[in-house]
């Protein structure tokens, strides 16, 4: 099989949105659109039938699926035993890979010929030690049920990777860095020598650090008292985890969105000032425990909206991490990838690139 001359139809299916992108082999963007919508909602239905309907003729899609679950470790394509697996992988990211799957099956119906391309987001994390991937639980509930730590935000950290390389010159085989990807979700990696030795999420994108509107990590003593003495059944615990914390549920219900937040703060709002205090405690604490695995640190990414898009939270997080080498007075510039401290251990600025990341990996395969 070659790599399609065409160019590459991406999908990307978030939680609350449909991101499409058309791109060229020298990963040149010919078209995209944003449809703010669940993907796996009528309005994203209507909004990826039009695309696809005006869309010039594409090789290959890629798609975003976020949990590949034991059976998919690395991109692949999507034929009727594939798309099976995925299926059974929807209850481990249930706010992500069903949607996903909603707009892989549309896409197979419409572009037939086109080939389809699952990217996946725990692939990445392929590499961890047996000693980061296991849970302290029963033996038999790891070998009954494959409980085990994924880890998530690969092809962030893939794409973020290669950028970390290029700035500092150096081979990633050779690099031990940290990398966050903070954003709508946020989670830290810690990478050795180009692979993923330890990172933040678990078995779902639920745990480790604390998010827009999810919690991260919490006591599951809590959670159990919280069933067992207060009533609240499982799905009420599920749907307030996952759509009523983290900044949102710690500003009070004002905003999962930095930008809102460090704003209200700045302006005396307590609320919002506890939200992003625990947000970069947690972010601190996620590095902190990410550089422990490594040899060495020589140095630390920030990444995801935002890591890119909001230099306070950058600056906040780095001046509360002297005891590792970093320092505060970081470069507030944002508009590129960019070393933004070289006092101390080097921090870096790497934006996001998850569409280019897709179509890059959709012709690896390919080719």
């Amino acid at each position: 099989m070659s790599v399609p001359p065409s160019p590459v139809l991406v999908v990307n299916a978030g939680s609350h949105s449909l991101k499409l992108a058309v791109i060229d082999a020298d990963l040149t963007i010919l078209d995209e659109a944003d449809i703010d919508a669940p993907p796996d909602s009528g309005d994203a239905a209507d909004g990826l039938a039009n695309f696809l309907d005006n869309l010039p003729e594409v090789g290959a899609v890629g798609h975003r699926i976020v949990h590949g679950g034991p059976h998919l470790t690395r991109a692949c394509i999507i034929d009727d035993r594939v798309r099976q697996h995925l299926d059974a992988a929807t209850t481990l990211a249930p706010q992500h890979v069903p949607a996903a799957l909603a707009a892989v099956d549309t896409c197979r119906r419409q572009l037939p010929d086109a080939i389809q391309v699952a990217c996946l987001d725990t692939a990445f994390h392929t590499t961890l030690p047996e000693a980061a991937r296991t849970y302290p639980i029963p033996a038999r509930w790891r070998r009954a049920y494959g409980v085990r730590r994924y880890g998530f935000h690969g092809l962030s950290y893939t794409w973020t990777l290669a950028r970390t390389a290029e700035l500092l010159d150096r081979d990633p085989a050779n690099l031990q860095v940290v990398l966050t990807h903070l954003g709508g979700g946020a989670s830290v990696c810690a990478v050795r020598d180009g692979a993923s030795v330890w990172t933040s999420m678990g078995f779902t994108p639920l745990e480790g650090l604390m998010m827009s509107r999810r919690s991260g990590s919490v006591d599951p003593g809590m959670l159990l008292w919280l069933q067992t003495e207060k009533g609240l059944t499982a799905a009420e615990v599920s749907d307030a985890l996952e759509h009523e914390s983290g900044l949102l549920g710690l500003s009070d219900g004002r905003s999962g969105d930095t930008r809102e937040l460090v704003g209200a703060a700045a302006g005396g709002n307590a609320a919002a000032a506890l939200a992003m205090d625990v947000f970069c405690l947690r972010a601190r604490q996620g590095i902190a425990a990410a550089a422990a695995t490594l040899d060495r640190l020589d140095a630390v990414v920030f990444s995801g909206e935002i890591g890119a898009d909001q230099p306070e939270v950058r600056e906040a997080v780095s001046a509360g991490l002297a005891v590792l080498g970093l320092h505060g007075g970081l470069d507030p510039r944002q508009d590129q990838n960019r070393i933004v401290s070289t006092s101390g251990i080097p921090v870096l600025l790497v934006h996001p690139d998850e569409q280019r990341q897709i179509a890059r990996e959709v012709r690896q395969l390919l080719r």
